[in-house]
């Protein structure tokens, strides 16, 4: 039996390999993560509570996609959101990251 925070991450590997074999080397380089909970320290300009962040690559840094599991997790009414809601929060960060739309990344 898997702990919930292990699901999530299969969740998460699951969708970066999809990405994967959609975008091939243009993932090369980010790094992926998953956090229980956002900094307690947010940017003044996010409102709500951030479900993921994408961070740039900088000097001497990878870019970054981080995803917020708790935050996720409650948004999920049902297991069978919680994937779906994965992908979602995914694909914006990982857009955001490369410069695309993330409708570019559906299915």
């Amino acid at each position: 039996m898997r702990s919930r925070s292990a699901q999530f991450d299969e969740l998460v590997l699951d969708g970066v390999e999809s990405l994967e074999r959609r975008l091939r080397r243009k993932l090369d380089g980010i790094e992926f993560a998953v956090e229980d909970v956002p900094s307690t320290d947010p940017p003044p300009w996010e409102a709500d509570l951030a479900l993921g962040r994408a961070y740039a690559a900088g000097r001497g840094t990878s870019a970054r996609v981080v995803l917020y599991r708790r935050p996720i997790e409650s948004r999920a009414a049902e297991d069978s959101e919680l994937g779906e809601l994965v992908w979602e929060v995914l694909a914006e960060q990982v857009a955001h990251v490369i410069g695309i739309h993330p409708d570019d990344l559906e299915d």
